[in-house]
């Protein structure tokens, strides 16, 4: 998985350059909000696994698509 790019930036800052609300990243990720406000301070490099393999392709802009109000 590629990270180049995005590693050194937080959750929420990328999310929100996604214009993803941590509700709608939440609902994406098929996972309560309150996980998503607890890493929202994290840097990308350091999401525990699973769910740094969920994230990262959505906050890099892979999976937009999968997002159907965007």
């Amino acid at each position: 998985m590629f990270l180049f790019g995005i590693k050194g930036k937080t959750v929420k800052e990328l999310r929100k350059n996604r214009g993803l609300t941590a509700r709608e990243l939440a609902i994406v990720l098929k996972i309560d909000t309150v996980e998503i406000l607890k890493i929202d301070e994290l840097k990308v490099k350091d999401i525990p696994e699973p769910l740094k393999t969920k994230i990262t392709p959505i906050l890099r802009g892979d999976d937009l698509d999968k997002i159907p109000w965007l």
